[in-house]
């Protein structure tokens, strides 16, 4: 269009070059304002993935501290349960001290990760 406004490729007549001129300034600036409006979008979902990715880890962060919470009896009661000589396994109440054991550990695994905010979403 800048060509032809110059009048090398087709002669122009002062009509049709202020024409010409208002349609150049009116592509400048349509062009000036996708730009814009691409550079907003873009921010947009910038800022959309961030919050996302910030939702993510504090599912992360629950999901583990639930498995570290789940795994302590898990461990406890496989130690317990191996073919060698342990603490209480001639008791008649081993198991309700192991079990009594495991309880208070994970409870108190419990109370340190919700003391550190790692329990919350």
């Amino acid at each position: 269009m800048e060509r032809t406004a110059k009048g090398k490729i087709i002669k122009l007549y002062e009509e049709d070059e202020d024409i010409l001129d208002d349609a150049i300034i009116e592509n400048r600036q349509a062009i000036e304002m996708s730009r814009i409006y691409s550079d907003i979008l873009n921010t947009t979902m910038d800022a959309c993935a961030s919050i996302i990715s910030n939702n993510l880890n504090g599912v992360m962060k629950f999901l583990t501290s639930i498995t570290i919470v789940l795994a302590i009896p898990t461990m406890i009661s496989s130690f317990w349960g191996m073919n060698v000589n342990l603490p209480f396994q001639n008791s008649a109440f081993g198991f309700a001290i192991m079990l009594g054991i495991s309880i208070v550990i994970t409870l108190l695994v419990t109370y340190w990760l919700y003391k550190k905010d790692m329990l919350n979403k």
